[in-house]
């Protein structure tokens, strides 16, 4: 469970050159947000994507290195967005209008995978923001904002109308509500520059959004503490009682099993209905062998 929220609070990178295929996939129960995304050359050939034509042609044709095409991430959004997985092609063509022809290019693209079912809450600046989950669940956090984005927020409108409409956002947002909140079943904290420090100039009003969900993992662990401490084998052995090793492998196995269910549900019903298949068959068998020897 730990290993499945890691890879939900991940950022994820990728890149294709002309020619190649582009594959972006997410865990079970989420699907891709496009963050960012970019196809054109801005390096060398010799650092990234070599070009494919002959060194002898390719001399003669001088490399533009300050080439982009303005539909990536859109394309992106269109192949990608709110989908498990999606692959294609990478070449000039999908993005319309090449803008430097001749010049091998590549994409690159910048994604997260976000639960399927997730919270969001706003708080303004100085409001307290709560985060809470049932019973047996715990809050893991996607993503945190605190600051002012461009589209503004409904909740926390202008003070005063006539401040120009810039964004300006926290860079450590993110890592404080994981610190804060994350593995826990409620937490509060107030959205103030004090907490947070003042990423805009002074006088535009900011707000808090987080995104979230509640998991029922009951060993949900923050990012950056998934790995646990080493232990030398003399503690280990002088502390542990008696069998709780056998219980610990036990317990990790049925983890094991259960996430791997929960990630593969057909492969798991497939085995299942095999093995019925298979017990039906060996029963068969024995009730024949059965009656065969108490004819003979």
């Amino acid at each position: 469970f730990a290993g499945y929220i890691s890879q939900v609070l991940k950022n994820y990178s990728d890149h294709a050159c002309d020619g190649e295929y582009v594959s972006l996939r997410c865990p079970h129960r989420t699907t891709i947000s496009i963050q960012s995304s970019f196809y054109g050359r801005i390096v060398p050939s010799h650092q990234l994507c070599p070009s494919r034509y002959p060194h002898s042609y390719a001399t003669l044709i001088k490399e533009d290195v300050a080439c982009s095409v303005g539909t990536s991430l859109q394309k992106m959004l269109d192949e990608c967005q709110d989908r498990r997985s999606c692959q294609f092609l990478v070449n000039s063509r999908l993005f319309g209008t090449d803008p430097c022809p001749g010049t091998g290019k590549y994409l690159l693209v910048w994604y997260k995978c976000r639960p399927n079912e997730y919270k969001s809450k706003v708080a303004c600046e100085d409001d307290k923001l709560r985060l809470s989950c049932k019973k047996s669940m715990v809050i893991a956090i996607y993503s945190a904002i605190f600051g002012r984005t461009q589209g503004g927020s409904l909740e926390c409108p202008y003070q005063n109308p006539g401040m120009p409409m810039i964004e300006c956002q926290s860079a450590t947002a993110l890592q404080l509500m994981i610190k804060r909140c994350h593995g826990k079943r409620s937490c509060s904290i107030y959205a103030s520059t004090y907490e947070f420090g003042d990423p805009c100039y002074p006088g535009i009003q900011k707000h808090l959004n987080v995104i979230y969900t509640c998991d029922n993992s009951p060993v949900l662990l923050p990012v950056d503490e998934t790995r646990a401490p080493a232990l030398s084998s003399s503690s280990s052995s002088s502390m542990e009682p008696v069998g709780v090793g056998t219980e610990m492998a036990l317990l990790s196995n049925l983890l094991a099993a259960y996430a791997f269910i929960t990630e593969n549900p057909e492969r798991a019903a497939l085995y299942f209905v095999s093995g019925v298949c298979i017990g039906l068959v060996l029963t068969l068998l024995a009730l024949v062998l059965r009656v065969s020897c108490r004819t003979d």
